[in-house]
């Protein structure tokens, strides 16, 4: 299916052709979204950091990749994110260069809970993440020999009221989890469980109280021993609510055990107005390049795009001579220069599909799956042969992407069994969704979590359907053709408001289809293409 062909651009030719006669300064105006022109183009036309000038310019992953935790391991990079309640989760990411990364392996595959704030490290040659779930909140380890597994089964550490652990090996060589809210746990010598009970050890740097916050909530503490010193690297502000809000601080210390002496200049990163591009920025974690130079990854919203999730973000450190190092990426709206060094990888990956492989936990992901949902789901002929389950996308289980831009359309082919319903949603979770599906009579709308039309469905049992956001506004069309011909159908949306500041969760508002009702629904050719 060509996505260049004129009708199967209506909004986006709309709004592209007023883009381009407008000056770069307008364009994040006009559109109600970010100057896309600004970034390079990769898989699918999806945005990427690195702009071939050894700049890149942020995000460095785009779309819902939160609390960051990354590893250097010689002369690889390993990063992995917060996945809360999809699965398999915890997908292993990879770069030589740290601007460049590719997907490769969940470590996550049976479901826990929700997860939050991972820790990713490696101690005597072994791989361990430490992971705090909610429902039931506590945390977890599982280890590896090799970073693509096979991964342990989830073992309980049984932390019930903390969250975010951070790994750290002390002076002496002992093992530690710090933890929210300025607490601490000793780890037994194999990683695999806690001694003792958790105790108080860092007060926080506290902001002033006129700041405009959603709270204090200290959280993701991440320890890196550079020089004589231990850096503790504190969340503080709350992750979400005013752009204002979430900021970084840090505090050191000669020892592990303390005392923690806060930085004369904190917060080192701080969102200080709602004109900025980048809100909310927090959770970060310092990591040396490949040349030598040093750096943060943390995450933050994207201006006006709270249904993006929070992105990953890169931002250039430097060590002063009292010892205490400083941000200086600023707001990170601007190209900033590449670390040298490293090879760099293909950076991200298709999202589009043709199914002659299953990419489950790579590309695509369930919604809070049951114990056996991975059996629901199979390829065969270049078709994926989806098994329905519930009623409607609220408990249907539905397979989702990550998409990182702020405009971008896919489109499939459904096939339905008899008594089965299936389409194509955008699903921020099992509360809040919107999207098509049809049954061999009718169309089913979802908008705000709920059915609300059911108009006659031309097509039947089968049709291809398309799904355009464009900055916020959702468009959907029909065709019984394959794609030569399509209908609008009679009903658009407006979606800015299906984030986590109206609905709680920390998620983002993802694509992915869906079946329900009976038998088996098959979906082939799935076509995704950032505008």
């Amino acid at each position: 299916m060509d996505f260049t062909r004129r009708d199967s651009l209506t909004l986006a030719a709309l709004s592209g052709a007023a883009l381009s006669a407008a000056p770069a300064s307008a364009q994040k105006r006009l559109s109600g979204g970010p100057d896309t022109s600004r970034w390079k183009r990769g898989y699918d036309n999806q945005r990427i950091a690195d702009l071939g000038n050894d700049t890149f310019l942020n995000p460095l992953i785009a779309g819902d990749h939160p609390d960051p935790t990354i590893l250097k391991d010689g002369k690889d990079y390993y990063m992995t994110f917060s996945t809360f309640e999809s699965y398999p989760g915890l997908i292993i990411w990879h770069s030589r260069d740290l601007i460049n990364w590719t997907p490769r392996k969940a470590a996550l595959t049976r479901n826990i809970g929700s997860v939050w704030a991972p820790e990713l490290t490696k101690h005597k040659g072994r791989y361990y993440l430490y992971i705090p779930t909610k429902n039931p909140t506590t945390s977890w380890v599982i280890w590896a020999d090799h970073i693509d597994g096979p991964w342990s089964e989830p073992k309980d550490l049984n932390l019930p009221t903390h969250i975010d652990p951070g790994h750290a090996v002390g002076e002496d060589g002992s093992r530690w989890l710090f933890l929210s809210g300025g607490d601490r746990i000793r780890l037994s010598d194999d990683g695999l469980s806690t001694v003792g009970q958790p105790e108080h050890v860092y007060d926080p740097w506290r902001y002033p109280s006129d700041w405009i916050v959603e709270g204090f909530a200290p959280e993701g503490p991440k320890i890196t021993r550079h020089g004589e010193y231990f850096y503790l690297i504190t969340a503080v502000g709350g992750t979400a609510g005013p752009p204002t809000g979430h900021m970084v601080v840090a505090a050191r210390s000669r020892s592990i055990n303390g005392p923690w002496e806060n930085h004369p200049t904190n917060p080192l990163v701080r969102t200080i107005s709602r004109d900025e591009h980048w809100w909310s920025r927090g959770h970060a974690t310092l990591v040396e390049g490949p040349d030598g130079s040093w750096w943060a990854v943390y995450h933050g919203y994207e201006n006006s795009f709270w249904t993006l999730g929070r992105q990953c973000l890169l931002d250039p450190i430097e060590w002063t001579a009292d010892g205490w190092f400083h941000m200086k990426g600023g707001d990170l709206s601007q190209p900033i220069a590449k670390p040298k060094g490293g090879t760099a990888v293909m950076h991200g990956q298709p999202l589009s599909d043709d199914f002659s492989t299953l990419a489950l936990g790579s590309r695509w992901n369930f919604f809070r799956p049951a114990a056996d949902e991975r059996s629901r789901v199979r390829v065969a002929d270049n078709t994926l042969l989806l098994d329905a389950r519930g009623k409607a996308p609220s408990d249907s289980s539905p397979l989702m992407l990550i998409a990182g831009d702020a405009a971008y359309q896919f489109e499939c082919d459904i096939e339905i069994a008899e008594g089965g319903t299936a389409g194509l949603i955008l699903f921020y979770d099992d509360k809040l969704y919107c999207g098509l599906g049809f049954d061999e009579a009718r169309f089913v709308t979802h908008q705000y979590g709920i059915e609300r039309g059911r108009p006659a469905n031309p097509h039947g049992r089968k049709m291809r359907m398309r799904v355009t956001n464009d900055r916020h506004i959702v468009v959907y069309d029909t065709s019984g053709d394959g794609g030569k011909t399509w209908r609008r159908f009679d009903r658009g949306m407006e979606v800015s408001g299906y984030h986590h500041n109206v609905r709680g969760g920390f998620m983002m508002l993802r694509p992915g289809l869906y079946s329900a009702g009976q038998g088996t629904a098959k979906f082939k050719d799935f076509r995704f293409r950032a505008l």
